[in-house]
């Protein structure tokens, strides 16, 4: 039998694991997750009757083959288009209708998480939550994964890893395995550089009426880089009520990532009710709030070493392989990943 095993649980790591399970079925895939949830940063929570997505906001229709998946080749009930636009503003708060690329804006009424999820779901992998792996080793008989409490998992004939680059490279550095492909592999790996982001979600009894879904800061020149309006979405935000999903700008939020978080919430409070131009947002009734230290890739990892890792049955994955930080890129990467694993182990 076939063992496959992937650190992380995130979009791209779904979608190579339902290749594989699809392709070849008697495999035995196993999913080493560090936290309680699946699907990475494309993040669900709820509230009362509120389900909002904190970190990624939506998946845009930008590749053909995730539009297939999303809308046809998937269970497409609870699946849900945010049809109103998305305006920009500028540093000094100046606000313009600005141009709506997006031909879709896609999430679920259950959240963003969904796409693990029913990835997952057609799937006969082994998920272990709350698993956060430690070190690598590569011998005669395979890959190897030992995780914080000690425990070994494998071996696998194929390892793949979905943590954001800098989480990745903590993994190689000490890996046990070919020296010189493990150096120039952790060295790609090393010089993707990441975009923070700090997100505030404030909530408001009232409705907040606005012609658009969103505003984005074009010049990079505001503390808050992006604010939506959750209330857009199908079913995530009860009629009358309002959730403000606000994602500060990567300055902002890499000098005061380690701030106090009711601090940090104020702030972004305060700069939103600037912008909307309205003293009632200074007062949410209440808040929630995430950091994402590595939120966004700037850049893709230079492809020569991840080929070659590739040849020792070790493949990454995720949206910072696809050189893109959006859930299509990763989604897609997770596709193409899962089908040279299919070919190759």
């Amino acid at each position: 039998m076939t063992e496959i095993g992937i650190v992380g649980a995130g979009a791209a790591a779904a979608a190579t694991a339902y290749v594989i399970d699809g392709a070849r079925p008697n495999a035995d895939v196993t999913i080493l997750e560090k936290s309680r949830g699946v699907c990475g940063r494309a993040a669900t929570r709820r509230r009362d009757e509120i389900t909002y997505d904190y970190g990624a906001n939506y998946v845009k229709s930008d590749d053909e083959r995730v539009v297939e998946l999303l809308t046809e080749t998937l269970d497409d009930e609870g699946l849900v288009d945010v049809t109103e636009p998305i305006w920009t503003f500028t540093g000094d708060g100046e606000i313009s209708e600005g141009r709506d690329a997006d031909e879709h804006k896609w999430t679920y009424r259950a959240g963003l998480t969904q796409i693990a999820k029913r990835l997952l779901r057609e799937t006969n992998a082994t998920i272990h939550l709350e698993t956060r792996a430690e070190t690598l080793s590569r011998d005669d008989d395979g890959w190897q994964v030992t995780d914080a409490d000690g425990k070994s998992w494998g071996p696998f004939d194929a390892l793949v890893l979905n943590p954001p680059a800098p989480q990745t490279a903590d993994l190689l550095d000490d890996a046990d395995w070919d020296e010189d492909v493990r150096a120039d592999l952790l060295d790609a790996v090393r010089d993707v550089d990441y975009s923070s982001v700090w997100t505030a979600l404030l909530h408001y009894p009232f409705e907040i009426d606005r012609p658009y879904y969103a505003l984005i800061n074009t010049d990079r020149e505001h503390e808050i880089g992006w604010v939506a309006r959750e209330e857009c979405k199908p079913g995530h935000v009860p009629d009358g009520e309002s959730l403000l999903v606000v994602q500060a700008g990567h300055e902002w939020s890499a000098d005061n990532y380690d701030e106090p978080a009711d601090r940090n919430v104020a702030k972004l409070t305060e700069r939103t009710a600037e912008l909307f131009d309205d003293e009632r947002l200074a007062d949410p009734d209440w808040t929630d709030y995430q950091g994402w230290r590595y939120a966004l890739p700037e850049e893709g990892v230079h492809g020569g070493p991840v080929q070659s890792a590739e040849d020792h049955d070790l493949y990454c994955v995720g949206d910072w392989v696809a050189g893109e930080g959006r859930v299509h890129a990763a989604l897609r990467n997770g596709l193409d990943t899962g089908e040279r694993i299919v070919y190759r182990v």
